[in-house]
């Protein structure tokens, strides 16, 4: 079995819908097990819709006409998503009589989209003559916290989704097609799995269904060296460890959310990153352990617009307890942190680029040490085989001095498979070009 996960891009419309059929008929042997996410633009709508709905006019217009154009096109009957049109506009006609839209609302109005979408992919399956059966993912035991707009799964669901789907591994009787990005509490109040939900759900499902292979497709061939709007060389990278994946996600990289493939990681199941627009390119394979001894760099990634933090004191020299008061002080302001190097009576770290907040962390950590906060900088990672820092490092920096960067901070840390620095957002850009010509284009 193998678990296939496509994202609104690769369904935004019914020539999408019919391409992504194709693929799923090309791996029909392999058993598939299909999580979609909402069309297109679907999602957005629908918040759009909340809006009208606050200020007192119900409409789902625009929703109505994709989704039901997407069905006469298909030649889907619309019958199998028009009790859905009904309960969102309820919906959303409670929303404009209270004018009231919470968290446990939103996730309830945004789930409509995949929901909508599993209908359509199913009903055309069927047409088509391959059997086929929709689920809403809490049908098949997905259950969550009770964490609104970025809902955990909570661990008994893995046994609830092996009982419900289990048997397809040894008698595949149909394709599923599961809503992605959603499920329910113990309530029986839908929620939403955050950033990544839809990946998320594909991985906890590939973990629950012992699947041979998850594969994420999206709309590039895979994880690149680096972002080809910066490098038009940057290339798909053939194999990456889990650890590498999760750290390129953190720092920057848009192919993966760091926690929707830690349920992959943890049954060490593989997961491939694939391009829906170019279904036979073979993508790039997460794997939980691999052998980089003969590879420097695998992947460059970055971070714009991230705000460093300089607090420096004499009193941390010899000191015990001093970091604990900093970062009790960022707990205190709920104020998360990236990327951290000490010395005897300094501290450098960087956080989220953000306006809100840093007046009053300011003002708390100035009460034990001197504070500079420095606005309008980039981290840039470089992941891949750190036990050959030195000879990164002296490489690194001998490109940058050429350039005329200078590196204001920089972190190894715990990590073994990447080096992160900081450069003014203004020399991102050329920074990435030439480490990229340095370590992936020169002969």
């Amino acid at each position: 079995m193998i678990i296939m996960k496509f994202g609104g891009s690769s369904l935004a419309n019914a020539e999408r819908i019919r391409h992504v059929v194709d693929i799923i008929k090309m791996h029909i042997d392999e058993k598939p097990l299909i999580v979609a996410s909402a069309m297109g633009d679907t999602t957005d709508n629908l918040l759009e819709a909340v809006d009208r709905a606050l200020a007192g006019k119900v409409c789902i217009k625009d929703i109505r006409k994709l989704h039901l154009a997407t069905a006469e096109e298909l030649e889907v009957n619309p019958d199998v998503i028009k009790d859905l049109f009904d309960e969102l506009k309820n919906l959303l006609s409670g929303i404009a009589l209270i004018k009231e839209f919470s968290p446990r609302t939103r996730d309830y109005l945004v789930s409509f989209g995949e929901r909508l979408s599993v209908r359509l992919i199913a009903g055309y399956l069927n047409r088509i003559g391959v059997e086929a059966k929709f689920f809403d993912a809490w049908d098949v035991g997905f259950t969550s916290n009770n964490d609104h707009n970025n809902g955990e799964i909570l661990e008994e669901s893995y046994a609830k989704i092996d009982e419900t789907l289990g048997h397809l591994n040894s008698h595949y009787a149909f394709t599923p097609i599961i809503t992605g990005f959603i499920a329910k509490n113990k309530n029986g109040n839908i929620t939403t799995l955050g950033r990544g939900g839809s990946d998320l759900t594909a991985s906890v499902l590939g973990a629950a269904l012992r699947a041979r292979e998850i594969q994420v497709w999206k709309d590039v061939d895979g994880i690149l060296t680096t972002d080809p709007r910066i490098v038009s060389t940057a290339r798909p990278v053939s194999n990456i460890s889990f650890e590498e994946a999760s750290e390129l996600a953190y720092f920057g990289a848009k192919v993966l959310h760091p926690r929707s493939i830690i349920p992959a990681m943890c049954k060490k199941i593989p997961v491939r990153v694939k391009n829906s627009y170019n279904p036979t390119h073979p993508g790039t394979l997460i794997l939980s352990m691999l052998d980089d001894s003969n590879e420097m760099l695998r992947v460059l990634t970055f971070k714009k617009k991230v705000t460093v933090v300089d607090i420096v004191s004499t009193r941390m020299l010899g000191q015990y307890g001093f970091l604990a008061k900093v970062f009790q002080i960022f707990d205190e302001h709920k104020v998360s942190v990236d990327m951290l190097a000490t010395s005897e009576v300094s501290i450098s770290l960087t956080l989220d680029n953000r306006e809100n907040g840093l007046e009053g962390l300011e003002a708390a950590l100035d009460k034990i040490a001197n504070v500079t906060i420095k606005k309008g900088k980039t981290i840039v990672t470089m992941v891949g085989n750190v036990r050959r820092s030195s000879e990164i490092l002296e490489r690194t920096f001998e490109v940058l001095s050429a350039s005329g960067i200078n590196v204001q901070m920089i972190s190894q840390g715990a990590s073994k498979v990447n080096i992160s620095f900081i450069v003014d957002d203004s020399e991102a850009d050329t920074c990435i070009r030439e480490l990229h010509r340095t370590f992936f284009e020169a002969a």
